[in-house]
């Protein structure tokens, strides 16, 4: 007992306060933990990882207000899709899904905003100088469109129609605005298998599921089809 109160004492009450407020402090951080996880969870879409779509565009808006003019804002939409998942079912077609999310990832980085707006669409807002937009672009076509291999070690042959709008040619900052332009030169290129790099008409040009009012002169890269 003695001994006891000797050891007790030798940490004295400061210690001993430090101690128990840890406990209550540790179950706070638990649960912070479980709340972040919560959050990402809701942020994120869970078959590829990338930003469900308002999560997508309040970092696409600050990136942005942040870079300006040196900012490119990527629209993808895989081609011939339906077919994957009617002829090879749809776990292959989420196989398909991941590997497109997986090398867009790769390929914006980090600081990028990378969303899965919905189905098989998907964009991407990332910081991107003038004079390597071009060798970029092309870049993601080539990633694009290697095969992907499914379970069992069978490969599906996929190609996915890019589109891309920067401030400075579409004449906007608006993210809304440059979204349009991008899908509008998106569906230019539509399975061709290149990507495509709209101009100030696009922004006017509606696309609607495929259709297009109009063709405005566009900058055109890639593999040809």
């Amino acid at each position: 007992m003695d001994s006891v109160l000797h050891t007790t004492g030798r940490f004295g009450p400061r210690t001993l306060l430090i101690t128990a407020a840890a406990v209550p402090l540790t179950g706070w951080a638990v649960h912070a933990t479980v709340l972040l996880k919560q959050i990402a969870a809701k942020e994120k879409d869970p078959l590829t990882g990338l930003l469900r779509r308002d999560a997508y565009t309040a970092r696409a808006r600050r990136i942005l207000a942040r870079h300006g003019d040196k900012v490119a804002v990527v629209m993808v939409d895989a081609d011939h899709f339906k077919q994957i998942n009617d002829g090879m079912g749809h776990e292959a077609g989420d196989t398909v899904l991941a590997a497109i999310g997986a090398r867009l990832t790769a390929w914006a980085g980090p600081r990028a905003s990378i969303g899965r707006l919905g189905g098989d669409e998907f964009a991407v807002v990332l910081e991107l100088a003038a004079d390597r937009r071009t060798q970029r672009l092309e870049q993601l076509v080539r990633m694009l469109l290697q095969p992907v291999t499914l379970d069992g070690g069978r490969t599906v042959d996929v190609a996915a129609s890019v589109g891309a709008a920067a401030p400075a040619l579409v004449g906007s900052r608006d993210l809304t605005a440059l979204q349009r332009a991008a899908d509008a030169a998106l569906y230019d290129g539509k399975h061709s298998g290149r990507a495509v790099l709209a101009a100030a008409a696009h922004t006017t040009l509606p696309s609607v599921n495929g259709r297009r009012v109009g063709r405005p002169g566009t900058a055109v890269w890639g593999r040809a089809a």
